[in-house]
């Protein structure tokens, strides 16, 4: 129980974190992206105090052996850089562009019942059970 309400208060953290910053405002999003227009740097500050609470976090939590509400801590197991990164990268990025929404932004905006982001998670929650059933696909041929 004390998980999921540890992942409920960091959502509910994260969520308004966004609203806050007016992250889940796509302009904001594409002034970030237009280098060569009317550039807004307000994300390029909304991730610099993020990696840097992120930072302070993660050097209190060094020395724990677990975290509070979990086993163990999760850290990625892969760290090469590969053609699958590279072009899942660019997808995304692409897709943040035409769109103006990363998907935390895109759930928190959720509640706005507005067309454009209801498009915009289904079709996030579509490409994931797709990418989901080609990796499965993947890994029963290379065994």
């Amino acid at each position: 129980m004390l998980s999921i309400l540890s992942y409920l208060f960091a959502g509910t953290l994260f969520g308004l974190g966004l609203i806050l910053s007016g992250m889940v405002n796509p302009n904001k999003v594409i002034g970030f992206l237009d280098i060569t227009g009317d550039w807004d740097p307000s994300l390029a500050l909304v991730m610099v105090g993020a990696i840097a609470v992120f930072g302070l976090g993660r050097f209190v939590t060094r020395a724990q052996s677990k975290p509070l509400a979990a086993p163990s801590f999760s850290a990625p197991t892969e760290e090469s850089i590969d053609r699958r990164l590279l072009i899942g990268s660019a997808l995304f990025g692409v897709g943040w562009g035409i769109a103006g929404f990363c998907p935390g932004p895109a759930l928190v905006s959720l509640v706005t019942l507005d067309g454009k982001v209801l498009a915009f998670v289904m079709a996030m929650i579509v490409t994931i059970a797709i990418t989901r059933v080609l990796d499965e696909r993947r890994r029963a041929r290379a065994h």
